[in-house]
């Protein structure tokens, strides 16, 4: 517990810390020696808000723990509220030098039931609830590069395998997981002259939003490793987020339990090119001929 710590002296926000991977990550950092600002509207699964203060009490425990941490209650998925997030820490701490995005929440359907309200509330909580507070945070990181203090900021979004290849019931949810990917490479690319690095991270581990959809596989052990704790899928997060990821950006890594892959996105497979306009018919043939010499694809969630 000394000035080695990985994130000494660093200010991380994390949103959608009160609870699950947003407070495992919360606490994995002050750990790290990081000045945390906890982020939790302290909303229920369907985004209502709830009675109590999640975030106050993670919190409660970092400063516990000898730590330092503020709360803020603000709705990030605004253009308020993410820009309240940024000044926070900049009015608590005076800087601000990683930014966790991972606040979310779940409204399941299938396509034919899924209505236009539940398709808006997930995307602009995950989409809208990534760019926003990114958006702010980039915006400070810019004014202080042309001030010639160039930050080693860092940025961290969560995608899930969701975004990767798809899961049954969540089609909403799927195209903001995904679209949080796309989000990630252009931010990466856009920022890095401002000393920002952007990575992504796709984790499965034991949340709200988890155990009781894959209720079997998120269960804790008796004894032995717990695979699915959230505190799994934090060293990761911490690593990311700190100067020591110096040159990591533009990638999303899966992550899980003992396990972390680099996710390799899509790149041009088999081709055929005849220099000419084809039929449709002669398109399928073409088609037909190519798919065979191609990479399966990893089946959806959830369809067996």
């Amino acid at each position: 517990m000394g000035a080695n710590r990985l994130c000494e002296g660093r200010v991380v926000v994390v949103t959608g810390a009160g609870r699950g991977l947003g407070r495992a990550h919360a606490l994995a950092y002050a750990a790290e020696g990081a000045r945390v600002v906890v982020n939790d509207l302290g909303v229920g699964l369907d985004g209502t808000p709830g009675p109590d203060s999640p975030a106050a009490r993670v919190v409660q425990e970092i400063r516990a723990g000898g730590g330092d941490a503020v709360a803020h209650g603000g709705d990030i998925a605004t253009t308020a509220g993410a820009a309240s997030l940024v000044r926070t820490a900049l009015d608590t701490y005076g800087r601000l030098d990683t930014l966790v995005n991972n606040a979310g929440f779940l409204r399941d359907r299938m396509l034919v039931n899924l209505d236009e309200d539940d398709w808006d509330a997930v995307l602009r909580v995950h989409l809208k609830g990534h760019f926003l507070p990114l958006r702010h945070a980039a915006a400070h990181w810019r004014a202080e590069t042309k001030a010639g203090r160039t930050p080693t900021a860092r940025v961290v979004n969560t995608s899930s395998g969701a975004g990767l290849l798809g899961s049954l019931g969540q089609g909403n949810y799927s195209a903001a997981k995904a679209g949080i990917l796309g989000l990630t490479l252009v931010a990466a690319a856009e920022l890095a002259r401002y000393g920002v690095q952007v990575n992504a991270i796709a984790p499965a581990a034991r949340t709200r939003m988890t155990e009781a959809t894959f209720a079997e596989t998120m269960t804790a052990p008796e004894t032995g490793f717990d695979a699915m704790a959230p505190e799994n899928v934090s060293p990761l997060v911490v690593w990311l987020g700190s100067a020591a990821s110096e040159g990591v950006t533009g990638r999303v890594f899966e992550t899980e339990a003992g396990r972390i892959t680099v996710m390799e996105g899509w790149h041009p497979g088999p081709t055929q090119d005849r220099g000419a306009r084809r039929t449709p018919e002669e398109a399928g043939e073409t088609v037909r001929k190519l798919l065979p010499q191609a990479r399966t694809p990893g089946p959806v969630y959830g369809a067996g």
